[in-house]
Formats: C-alpha cells, sequence, structure tokens
C-alpha cells in the first residue's frame, strides 16, 4: 500500500492542493498521484458523478420491460 504521505489531496475548505494527510479527512478529496490531478479534484469527482449516475440510471432501466422469455403467445 502506498504511503498517503507522498500522495496530493485536494482540500475542499481552502480549494488548495496539499502534500500529504494535513487536513481532516472530511475536508480532503484524494489522494492523487501528482499535484496537478489534485488541482482537477473539482472536475474530476463532478465527472466521476455524473458517470455513476449514467450507471444508476442504466441499472433502474434494466428489467424494467416484461422478460423476454422466447417464447411467443
Amino acid at each position: 500500500m502506498a504511503d498517503n504521505d507522498d500522495k496530493y489531496w485536494y482540500n475542499l475548505k481552502t480549494r488548495q492542493v496539499e502534500r500529504g494527510m494535513q487536513s481532516p479527512a472530511p475536508d480532503r478529496a484524494g489522494p492523487f498521484d501528482t499535484a496537478e490531478e489534485a488541482e482537477r479534484a473539482p472536475e474530476i469527482m463532478r465527472e466521476r458523478s455524473r458517470q455513476w449516475q449514467e450507471d444508476e440510471r442504466r441499472e433502474d432501466s434494466w428489467g424494467s420491460g416484461a422478460p423476454d422469455t422466447g417464447i411467443e403467445g
């Protein structure tokens, strides 16, 4: 397991990149391998959220129709 003190975090309150776990867990997003990735944390989180919503919609709509039994009535 990687040492999280060598990782970068995005502080959600200050909107600053930090190296290592400096802030309390609820105030930070990460870890990220680079400072550049951590700077993009809000964008990355929005994209992941959109993807999760799409996945949930797809899962919710799966099976909403009548099952295909292959038998014609």
